[in-house]
């Protein structure tokens, strides 16, 4: 039954008619296969494509043991469907790949908190509870594996560019992850590179503040201006990693930016909204074939790698014309280049892996801070004491700070509050996932070593049984040690939006202090409103982002 599948689904992945609007990925694909699969599991049923097994109201809580006491076989765990390819064509025709988050969350309400899935060439085991994320995690290794995105590593190769980080596993993995942790992760350097992010964060409010008193409405000192900020939120996010990164500011808050930049945002978007369908098919099967979906994936990467080569040979002649290479990188008095300058000087990495590190890094680094940023201001928006409460933090904090950015975010626990409580409802990426180096048992049913396992990111945040009123927006639920407002086993494997332990994500510090930093000046500024309170819908490209961006309305104080 698989090569006629397999046959049909290349040969429709070259029809995709894909179409990327207002950031989404919308995939047609004109078939119609009539699949009737009757799973029978010690817990649940798939039939016709339906989920059955636990009643309404039922808890997706721990699983005991059976009445013989046993732990039970892999095979048992409850599951979608054995036909990955079955699977897959239903992925396609229900349009399951952007409503992913919610698939998995309705999943998760049907067969319990564990489940098997089999889509294309993946297979995951899915789960759900923090206890079960701490099993899962604490048989990671010394080298932790995650899903390799097959698709960006099948244009590395073919390319014939080197890997970074984000695509290496092993020994290589953790030798320059080591040595990119002392310049973006550790504290010596956020403190170097937070006055850069503290300068664009007051430069997009002067930029707004000149927009509202041009284009608002109202007094002059009360003018307000509704509007949607998604736009100049991707710029912020740009020049801030820009300047980060390359140690250089490149005018994305004039009246005219460079559509060089524009292209760069766009190529981004693209290639995040082409990654998910890819991730199930072989992408060097539809490179064979020229299929659309891999050309325009491929397309956007090599946009991307262009930007990103033209930025670092730039950086490159600046810092050797001004012997910026010449003094030892993070020497005491030495000026702050930016993290290439920093790879640069020390001279630890070659320079094909610095390039292919930097491309990352700014590959990863605009949509997903930029997207979340969105979310944050439309939960103040609709929130207004919540609203009220982080801005008196924030002035009292700003005030006692002396204009010190660290320590105005120090004293400002609400703001890491809100950036953690948004990533809760509105993870950035929809999973995290590792392969246990040995074998485990979650939910009393055997894992195998070497399976992936994925901790699901968008049904734990929203789960009562993890949360208390896991609906509301309550960024104090994260400001005590106790952690008000969480409930059950398996503390400290709530939060997980960027990752866990020594794989977490790389540009974690640079996208949590740009995020706290924006929103800091955005509530000294200006009073945020939304015209309906409506919920977002949202839709999944690689990451989770709203269907149509809210639009909100910004008053000076």
């Amino acid at each position: 039954m698989n090569s006629p599948i397999i046959t049909l689904l290349i040969h429709q992945s070259v029809k995709v008619n894909s179409q990327v609007m207002s950031g989404s990925m919308y995939i047609r694909v004109t078939v119609c296969i009539r699949a009737q699969a009757l799973c029978l599991t010690a817990a649940g049923t798939v039939v016709d494509g339906k989920l059955e097994g636990r009643k309404r109201g039922e808890s997706t809580g721990v699983r005991k043991r059976g009445v013989d006491g046993r732990v039970r076989s892999f095979e048992e765990i409850p599951h979608t469907g054995r036909n990955g390819w079955v699977n897959l064509v239903k992925f396609f025709r229900e349009d399951r790949f952007r409503h992913l988050h919610k698939h998995m969350e309705r999943t998760f309400n049907a067969l319990g908190p564990i489940y098997r899935e089999h889509v294309g060439t993946q297979s995951s085991v899915n789960i759900m509870l923090p206890s079960d994320i701490g099993e899962l995690f604490r048989a990671e290794g010394l080298h932790p594996r995650r899903m390799t995105l097959q698709p960006w590593a099948t244009h590395r190769e073919i390319r014939q560019h080197s890997k970074g980080v984000f695509l290496k596993n092993g020994e290589e993995w953790r030798a320059d992850r080591l040595l990119l942790n002392k310049e973006v992760m550790m504290t010596s350097a956020v403190k170097c590179f937070l006055p850069l992010l503290d300068e664009v964060a007051r430069d997009f409010c002067r930029m707004l503040r000149v927009r509202v008193d041009r284009e608002g409405r109202g007094e002059e000192r009360k003018r307000s201006l509704t509007l949607d900020p998604s736009p100049d939120l991707f710029r912020f996010a740009l020049e801030a990693s820009c300047h980060v990164i390359y140690g250089e500011r490149i005018g994305l808050f004039s009246s005219s930016p460079s559509m060089e930049s524009q292209k760069f945002i766009w190529a981004v978007e693209e290639m995040l909204a082409t990654t998910p369908p890819l991730l199930y098919l072989p992408p060097r099967l539809l490179l064979r074939v020229r299929a659309p979906l891999w050309t325009k994936h491929a397309s956007a990467w090599d946009h991307i790698f262009s930007h990103a080569e033209a930025r670092i040979q730039r950086g490159y002649q600046r810092l050797s014309s001004s012997k910026g290479l010449g003094s030892k990188a993070g020497a005491p008095g030495a000026q702050y280049t930016g993290v290439l300058g920093q790879l640069m000087g020390k001279g630890q990495l070659s320079l094909d892996l610095i390039k292919a590190n930097i491309t990352e890094l700014m590959a990863g680094g605009v949509d997903t801070t930029a997207v979340p940023l969105q979310f944050a201001l439309f939960e103040l928006g609709r929130n207004p004491e919540v609203q009220e409460m982080v801005r008196q933090q924030v002035r009292a904090s700003w005030a006692q700070a002396g204009g010190d950015p660290q320590k105005a975010l120090q004293g400002a626990p609400l703001l890491k509050g809100t950036v953690k409580e948004i990533l809760r409802l509105y993870p950035v990426g929809t999973t995290v996932q590792r392969y246990p180096i040995k074998d485990i048992v979650l939910q009393n049913y055997h894992i195998p070593a070497g399976t992936m396992v994925q901790a699901c990111l968008y049904p734990l945040g929203r789960s009562a049984e993890v949360f208390e009123d896991p609906l509301r927006f309550h960024p104090g639920r994260w400001g005590t040690s106790k952690e008000e407002g969480q409930r059950g086993e398996g503390t400290g494997f709530r939060s997980l939006a960027f990752g866990f332990g020594a794989r977490q994500c790389v540009g974690r510090r640079i996208a949590e202090n740009e995020m706290q930093l924006l929103l800091m000046h955005i509530l000294l500024s200006f009073h945020l409103s939304v015209s309906s309170s409506e919920d977002i819908k949202t839709t999944c490209t690689l990451i989770l982002q709203p269907e149509t961006p809210p639009r909100i309305t910004f008053s000076k104080l």
